[in-house]
Formats: C-alpha cells, sequence, structure tokens
C-alpha cells in the first residue's frame, strides 16, 4: 500500500485522518486493547493502476455484497490496536476490494505476491452491511466508526434510560450542541453478540433513521462523510453522558434543558 500512497495524496489524506482519530480515540479511552474498527469506502481515490493490480490473496465473505461489488474500503485489522493505528496505519490497515459479485474480498498488499497475514476487522459483515444501506439510499456517507465510549456504554447499564426516548431525552437535555448535531438522536440496539449476522441487521434498522446506534453494554457505530465529522457525531454526545453523570456524582439529578429551551434551539438554527 506504500507504493500506491505516495502518488495519491487524496487516498493519504484519507490515512492521515484515519489515524488521527484513531489516537482520539486511544486516548479517550474509548479503544481498550484492541477494541473499535474503521472502514472507508475509497472508491473514488483508486487510481486505475491499482484498479488493474492483480493476484493478491483472496477470501471468502460469509454473506455476498453485489451492490459492493468491485468496491474499495480502507479497513482497520483484526487484532490491531488504535494506539498501534495512530502511529503505524500502514501496517494497521489495508485496502480491500469486494470481488466475485461480492462474495469474495481481496486485500491489496505491498506486492502482489506477498502473502498477507492482514485480516480486516471481525466487525466486517456490520461494517459492509451498513456500507451498503448507504449505497443502497444513495447518499454520500463512506465512513463508518465503531468505538467503546465509557459514558455511553454505562448509560445502557441503567435499565430505566436503556430505551431511545428516555436516553434521547437525557443526551437532548445535557447540552445545545446535541440536538444540533444529531437531531434525530442516537438509536439503540439491545444487546446481540459482536460479529453475528444478526446484530448486523438489527444495526443496519437503527441506522435507517439514526447516524449514530448504541450497542447495549457494548459501545457504539457512527456513519459520516468525512472521518474527522464522523468521530465528532460520537464526541458530542458522550459529552452530554459525561455531563449527567457528573452532575449525579455530587448527589444531583441533572435538570436538562426544557422542551421550549429546545424547540428555541431549533428553530434557531433550522435556516443555518
Amino acid at each position: 500500500m506504500h507504493k500506491i500512497l505516495k502518488s495519491n495524496k487524496s487516498l493519504r489524506d484519507v490515512v492521515i485522518d484515519v489515524a488521527e482519530i484513531a489516537d482520539y480515540l486511544w486516548n479517550a479511552g474509548w479503544a481498550e486493547r484492541n477494541a473499535g474498527n474503521i472502514t472507508v469506502r475509497v472508491d473514488d481515490y483508486i487510481q486505475r493502476e491499482v484498479r488493474e493490480l492483480k493476484n493478491y490473496p483472496v477470501f471468502n465473505l460469509k454473506e455476498p455484497y453485489p451492490e459492493l461489488n468491485d468496491s474499495y474500503f480502507l479497513v482497520t485489522g483484526t487484532g490491531k490496536r488504535m494506539r498501534d493505528l495512530a502511529c503505524d496505519p500502514l501496517n494497521n490497515a489495508a485496502l480491500i476490494k469486494l470481488i466475485s459479485g461480492g462474495s469474495q474480498y481481496t486485500i491489496i498488499c505491498r506486492a502482489p505476491k506477498y502473502t498477507c497475514d492482514f485480516k480486516p476487522t471481525s466487525e466486517l459483515p456490520t461494517h459492509l452491511a451498513i456500507h451498503r444501506l448507504i449505497n443502497d439510499r444513495g447518499s454520500d456517507e463512506r465512513v463508518v466508526v465503531h468505538t467503546h465510549p465509557d459514558e455511553l456504554i454505562a448509560l445502557t447499564h441503567i435499565r430505566e434510560l436503556n430505551n431511545e426516548k428516555k436516553l434521547n431525552s437525557i443526551l437532548f437535555g445535557m447540552h445545545p450542541e446535541t440536538i444540533l448535531v444529531i437531531p434525530k438522536g442516537v438509536g439503540i440496539v439491545q444487546y446481540e453478540t459482536p460479529g453475528t449476522q444478526k446484530i448486523a441487521d438489527k444495526t443496519i434498522e437503527k441506522f435507517q433513521k439514526y447516524a449514530v446506534v448504541i450497542w447495549e453494554k457494548h459501545g457504539c457505530f457512527a456513519i459520516g462523510r468525512e472521518v474527522l465529522d464522523t468521530f465528532d457525531l460520537i464526541d458530542v454526545i458522550v459529552k452530554s453522558a459525561r455531563i449527567f453523570f457528573r452532575v449525579k456524582s455530587i448527589g444531583y439529578n441533572p435538570e436538562g434543558l426544557t422542551e421550549h429551551q429546545l424547540l428555541d434551539l431549533a428553530e434557531a438554527f433550522a435556516s443555518k
């Protein structure tokens, strides 16, 4: 991938952004050990000489994604740590291309004859299902980020808060930025085994409406157009959750923004 990036500034910039976000996730404490994963669809940045490369390692997918056939993705690796991705993105992420009608993928490595020991994130089925949804609705999102923010996970451990209506009420109420950045709020997927098709399907259902989806007792997913903007979606709602817990920690119940104040915010920024 080094040679590919050398002559491709646009793709190189994406890799730099992914490394920057990996650093944020690690330093925020949202990426313990090898937790978290990122994919970016990069079709627009792949040059002709790369498209013509052949003889790379080929791997089967458990489910085909015909809508994504011939698509390229920058993918973080399974077992890779965000702190290492931040320092050395080229050895902790790779380009993959979906082939054979979307039933297989090939890993674009340093050289065609190289037997690559890199494997994409174990959450690849969920990521590809999300990218398929994005493709089907024709939107311009191309980034999927999965991470483990403490405060969001903690909220789902509180039984009376573990529903979308109550959780969004708290997140909107803690800080004005939240409703401005994610006006539709967040979705919640009740606990399922990670890495399975079942949790992928439930996540897709929630992404029909929301740009951020929280997995109960696990973490969250966010989708966006740019890498940094996608991180911002998570950062904003974590800020709200943090305010909630800080007020609770000093023995008070947070008052929160009133419904009237939230409506005023929505009206004030509707045309901006």
